[in-house]
């Protein structure tokens, strides 16, 4: 396992947002102070739920589309949360066995559970770096990025429900410019962010929740989502809610709506 810096103490006297995500999902990994402050999202947002689990299948998808599809191979995945079953290497691997992936995140509590990140398949090869997407340098920096990832050949940057926790004051725009910079031609961007075009009051109190808990946040408009893709070759359907991006059969129960998904989510090839 590879790391960036020592192991830092895990914070138990505020809520983390990896540890509300791990209670959105229905997963174990959290303290009560996150179950509190995750409620108290759902009290404001009963569709909370709803996004997380939308914002997972639409990771499921787009590793599945660019493994099957676009000859992808590698994957950098920053914001890894708290792991759930499956991963993205494993879905990655269920498509193509020897696909490599670097996980990053800052949470120490990842750090901590981190070796369910690392059960790869024998063709296959995982690693995790901790390390903060606010200084992208530290991951572009890790030697670990390079032991695992060839960066001569196409990688796929995961950013998952990540971006909206970087303000426009730390550069989001440039932070992901500066990934994607040291990838070659016919690597990719998923992205997925959540977004307030459909509900401007109820974020503006999710908003604040997050924000008075300690984490602040950003939720961003489709055209601001947008941004993120400039210079890349979107792969149909463009930025799209989350659960209508190449949606997987159903069974024919009801959809959710765009208003409780609220997460713009699209995938890019660098030219």
């Amino acid at each position: 396992m590879s790391k960036t810096g020592a192991a830092r103490g895990i914070d138990t006297s505020r809520p983390h947002s990896a540890r509300m995500y791990d209670y959105y999902l229905g997963g174990k990994d959290h303290y009560e102070i996150d179950k509190q402050a995750a409620e108290n999202v759902a009290s404001a947002y009963p569709g909370i739920f709803v996004c997380a689990r939308e914002n997972r299948a639409f990771m499921h998808r787009a590793t599945r589309v660019l493994a099957a599809e676009h000859g992808i191979r590698q994957w950098l995945d920053i914001g890894t949360g708290i792991p759930t079953e499956p991963n993205l290497h494993q879905v990655a691997q269920s498509v193509v066995p020897e696909a490599r992936v670097v996980y990053a995140d800052n949470d120490p509590l990842v750090l901590k559970y981190a070796e369910r990140l690392m059960r790869s398949t024998p063709q296959g090869r995982t690693t995790y770096i901790e390390a903060d997407v606010n200084d992208p340098e530290t991951i572009l920096d890790s030697p670990a990025l390079r032991e695992v990832l060839d960066l001569d050949q196409p990688v796929a940057l995961s950013l998952n429900a990540l971006m909206h926790f970087i303000t426009d004051a730390h550069d989001p725009y440039g932070i992901v410019n500066r990934l994607l910079d040291i990838f070659p031609s016919g690597s990719a961007l998923a992205l997925s962010h959540c977004t307030p075009d459909f509900d401007p009051s109820t974020w503006e109190k999710v908003t604040e929740i997050y924000t008075n808990a300690g984490t602040p946040v950003q939720f961003r408009s489709r055209e601001a989502v947008t941004r993120f893709f400039d210079g890349l070759e979107l792969l149909d359907p463009g930025v799209t809610i989350g659960h209508r991006w190449r949606p997987a059969e159903t069974d024919g129960g009801a959809l959710p709506t765009d208003a409780e998904v609220s997460l713009w989510a699209g995938v890019g090839i660098k030219p």
